[in-house]
């Protein structure tokens, strides 16, 4: 390496997780990780022969760095053996001595070693919106409880991974529903090779390890998610089954994503959520509001997804744009999401037609709402086929659908 900034460049992406190649916003990261640099240096990503694709850039010299930016295995002591439960008093004690080992089988680890839960990094993700402030909350390591609100597909639950991802942090992710209840979030005792031991359930395992807690979709769930309360507060919670006080390690908060602020939705745009429990969502200091992103931001991940196209993603960005303004004002019931744009964007790499991938990721939309937006597209691009492709996507072999009676 010609130089000690250039180094410093390397071994903050290597400490990040890093492999070749490596993306522009890895080296933005690593940019601000190290200090070297105040933003991507050109010997890295204004070199030719560096550039692999659209945003991606060869580094070469991580590979002196292999194994060294993988974390160390979480500290793990050794369980006694699992005891049978017998009579309550003994079971509870023998069971609560095979936490750790029971919890590893139920969650798929082998080897006396808790596999890690650290999120792996998604090289297409594109850092926006309140990225900035979940990492912080997260860098700061206080138990401060965040919940986030937004419509769906705008990317709530992939930040909260991608910053525990940036910041080598365990998540734990747990997808609540209305029939999730006490013995799935806080643990219960389970049937493990013929004998019946105790099992931390995720928040329980979050707690005891300072993980991040992700509960995604709060607003399914119902009154048993009350048993979260003690825990919102950062206090602790006391297993009654075995009678144990656990206590959060440092590092440990809550994060819950939503379609709703806990209040229901009016429209049965979301069809199972609830009104949620006022003393519940009190317990949560600040709500963040993401929106969809900008149509600049939208472009970008369009072109991390695999867009190639210029004019195609900023074709797409300007009909969602265009979608989305509607839905406001009310004058459609129907948007489109970042996710169906991206879903868009694979449709076009799988099928190599344009319309055709438009008119395939709108087939979930009634036949209105389908023809309405396909013809939207069509006075956004005007070199579109809209109508052929309406067609296709409905009668792909061309059919007589008529009946002939």
């Amino acid at each position: 390496m010609s130089n000690n900034r250039q180094k410093q460049l390397i071994e903050a992406l290597a400490a990040a997780g890093c492999v070749s190649p490596v993306t522009r916003q890895d080296i933005v990261d690593a940019c601000h990780a190290s200090g070297a640099y105040a933003c991507p240096p050109s010997w890295l990503t204004q070199d030719s022969a560096r550039k692999v694709g659209r945003g991606l850039y060869d580094c070469p010299e991580l590979s002196a760095y292999s194994g060294a930016s993988s974390p160390a295995p979480a500290e793990n002591v050794t369980p006694a053996p699992a005891t049978p439960v017998a009579s309550p008093a003994p079971a509870v004690q023998g069971a609560v001595e095979s936490v750790s080992s029971v919890a590893n089988l139920a969650m798929g680890m082998t080897g006396g070693e808790r596999a890690t839960l650290i999120p792996a990094r998604f090289g297409g993700y594109v850092a926006w919106g309140h990225f900035s402030d979940v990492e912080k909350i997260v860098r700061s390591g206080m138990n401060y409880n965040v919940y986030i609100t937004g419509l769906s597909g705008n990317g709530k639950t992939l930040m909260v991974e991608q910053v525990c991802a940036k910041l080598k942090r365990e998540c734990y992710r747990v997808n609540i529903t209305r029939q999730t209840d006490e013995d799935d979030l806080l643990g219960g005792f389970r049937l493990i090779n013929g004998e019946t031991v105790w099992c931390d359930g995720p928040v329980v395992s979050a707690m005891k390890n300072g993980g991040v807690l992700l509960l995604d979709e709060i607003d399914l769930g119902g009154p048993n998610l009350m048993c979260l309360q003690p825990v919102l507060e950062g206090k602790g919670v006391f297993l009654k089954k075995i009678g144990q006080w656990v206590t959060p390690a440092a590092g440990f908060t809550v994060f819950a994503t939503a379609n709703t602020k806990g209040k229901g939705s009016d429209d049965g745009r979301f069809v199972g959520t609830g009104i949620m429990n006022e003393a519940m969502l009190d317990r949560f200091p600040v709500t963040l509001e993401q929106p969809y992103p900008t149509r600049a931001t939208e472009r970008k991940i369009l072109a991390k997804a695999g867009c190639d196209d210029a004019d195609f993603a900023d074709h797409l960005t300007k009909w969602s744009e265009i979608i989305r303004k509607s839905f406001y004002e009310g004058a459609v019931d129907e948007i489109v999401s970042t996710r169906r744009l991206v879903d868009i964007v694979n449709a076009h790499a799988i099928f190599g037609e344009k319309t055709k991938a438009i008119a395939m990721c709108l087939a979930r939309f009634d036949d209105d709402t389908k023809e309405a937006f396909l013809s939207l597209y069509g006075k956004v691009d005007a070199d579109a086929n809209v109508s052929e492709a309406a067609s296709d996507a409905v009668n792909p072999e061309g059919v007589d659908t008529k009946c002939p009676f």
